[in-house]
């Protein structure tokens, strides 16, 4: 499971990384027509409602293309905001703040995006027991920021990575030649590294479900692509044994008959690899000098 925050070096990184693609060997337009010295003010508006995040990484981005001034919240990470909502005010150098303009705003509309779509499957299965999580279908490099966006809105986050707990999914147990197969390797590998990770198993049918309940050391079954009527079968035969958790085929329109079947977890791959960007603008004026609220 990812950090609640970043560390400073990982988030410097990704940011000088995504400027140095953008900026390249300069920004032509405002060299030419700004100085220097040149100073503006800047308001980023929410151009729709929803759940806004990555504040702090707008603000390294800003600070990284040389603003020489100052980002000033009206909203925090999390927060559900109404369309024209003034989220901040930058201030400082206008050349570091158009720098920084587009790279600041693809952080903050992707992570907005992620955490407003993740609020709204949450809020289609309250008052059930299912919890909405994610899956590692992430943009590349970016996957502490998606699933950090996941947690902001009110999701959870799956497995970070592969080295994150044991997964065996249809591909292993094709080639394993079974799920007693596979999971009895996990066990044996496990043991002799002495490698502590929980054991998850992907079943497509009962009969798997069933074949997966006689390995002691599962702790998760996940249910892939069984309608609401099979997955209530399912979860009835698993009993609370285990863990179980809903994948595939399930979508804003079907999430709340799936969460009503009982089970613990359904995992949503759109929350990240399918993300509508949150529509946001940054507005530009002179600076004249007034104090910024905040």
């Amino acid at each position: 499971m990812t950090n609640d925050v970043l560390q400073d070096s990982t988030l410097s990184r990704l940011v000088e990384a995504a400027l140095m693609e953008d900026i390249g060997a300069g920004d032509l337009t405002s060299d030419a027509i700004f100085g220097d010295d040149d100073r503006s003010r800047a308001v980023i508006v929410a151009k729709q409602s929803g759940i806004v995040a990555g504040f702090d990484v707008a603000a390294m981005v800003f600070e990284m293309s040389g603003i020489d001034g100052r980002m000033v919240l009206h909203a925090r990470d999390g927060d559900q905001v109404n369309e024209g909502k003034v989220l901040s005010e930058i201030v400082g150098r206008t050349k570091g703040i158009l720098r920084g303009e587009r790279i600041a705003l693809n952080f903050l509309q992707r992570m907005s995006g992620i955490a407003t779509m993740t609020r709204t499957f949450v809020d289609a299965v309250a008052g059930t027991h299912a919890k909405i999580t994610d899956t590692r279908k992430t943009a590349p490099g970016l996957r502490a920021l998606d699933k950090r966006a996941v947690s902001l809105g009110g999701g959870i986050n799956h497995r970070f990575g592969l080295d994150d707990m044991i997964l065996i999914k249809d591909n292993h147990i094709a080639v394993a030649g079974g799920i007693q197969t596979a999971v009895e390797r996990c066990r044996v590998h496990m043991l002799s590294r002495n490698i502590k990770a929980n054991i998850e198993v992907e079943t497509t049918n009962l009969a798997e479900v069933e074949e997966a309940l006689t390995c002691t050391c599962v702790r998760r079954i996940m249910l892939d692509n069984f309608s609401p009527g099979e997955m209530r079968k399912a979860v009835e035969a698993i009993a609370g044994r285990v863990e179980v958790e809903a994948s595939g085929g399930i979508r804003l329109e079907n999430v709340r008959a799936y969460a009503e079947t009982g089970v613990d977890f359904i995992s949503i791959g759109a929350l990240t690899h399918s993300v509508r960007a949150f529509d946001l603008s940054l507005e530009l004026t002179p600076d004249n000098g007034l104090p910024t609220s905040g």
